[in-house]
């Protein structure tokens, strides 16, 4: 049974617009976005240009043609899951009555290990950017509260809370983040040589426009360089800071709920990191990361 007879265009349309309402990450809703027009510029070649004519063999066919141009399996579990989001929502709005994505299974393969930073590593950044007030701060924000490399771009004057005793605080994406001294310190540096501008956002450039994800990540990548940390992304500064808290003895809802897992099984899995078998675990004081 077809409940509407929907264009591609259409349907792509009204599914990002499902994910702002949901509040993703604008780096999840462009990979999401990425993966579904993918699909369905695949499905048209197939001579198909309505949702409900997209059946469980085409996205099969759809997913034999990305191994056939050697992506990874990675990447093609990842548009698996985009694929099945897209299809889910189209059920839920009663587009579609059968949803020809359930069914599709993920490659198997073995998840890389996260890269996780040693104290010597962090510490010898923190040493390299000290006389750089802004990478300083968006390093320490990193360390320090986990958050992702899009919602450090995003993070807005009002979204930031800075106290002179005590405890500050971050809002990100309806999660609040405590901002401890050392964190807070830093962005007390910053804010005091960021120029006047008129944006909103929180990190800006030399001219006041907002920092960009990719501003930011040239940023970092040239200052792992310059430190001679090797092999490590933005990205590992939110594995360093789940490890170590994991490894203070932070509970793990608290953790989930603090770096924005959907799933506490996601948290889960860093368990293995923060504990090695006949090795003592260094308790750190809180805020030395």
């Amino acid at each position: 049974m077809i409940l509407a007879m929907i264009p591609f265009e259409t349907a792509h349309q009204k599914f990002t617009e499902f994910l702002k309402k949901r509040g993703r990450a604008s780096a999840t809703m462009l990979a999401y976005s990425k993966d579904i027009s993918q699909l369905l510029d695949f499905s048209s070649k197939k001579g198909k240009s309505l949702v409900h004519e997209i059946a469980k063999e085409d996205i099969d066919d759809f997913l034999n043609d990305l191994k056939s141009a050697n992506y990874t399996a990675k990447s093609i579990s990842r548009k698996i899951n985009s694929t099945r989001t897209f299809f889910k929502f189209l059920v839920d709005e009663k587009v579609i009555k059968f949803d020809p994505a359930r069914l599709v299974e993920h490659p198997k393969f073995t998840p890389k290990a996260p890269r996780i930073l040693s104290k010597l590593e962090y510490r010898a950044l923190r040493d390299t950017v000290k006389n750089d007030p802004r990478t300083a701060a968006i390093l320490e924000v990193f360390l320090q509260t986990g958050i992702r490399i899009s919602e450090l771009a995003n993070l807005k004057m009002t979204d930031v809370v800075i106290q002179n005793e005590g405890m500050g605080k971050m809002l990100v994406l309806k999660r609040e983040i405590p901002l401890n001294r050392p964190v807070q310190e830093a962005l007390k540096s910053y804010l005091a040589i960021k120029p006047k501008t008129k944006s909103k956002s929180f990190f800006v450039t030399k001219s006041g426009k907002p920092l960009l994800v990719r501003n930011i990540r040239a940023t970092i990548d040239r200052y792992f360089k310059k430190t001679g940390i090797e092999h490590a992304t933005v990205n590992d500064f939110r594995h360093t800071f789940i490890v170590q808290h994991l490894k203070e003895g932070a509970s793990l809802l608290y953790i989930s709920k603090i770096i924005g897992h959907k799933r506490i099984s996601t948290t889960e899995k860093y368990l293995e990191y923060a504990t090695s078998e006949g090795e003592k675990i260094e308790k750190m004081e809180l805020g030395e990361l």
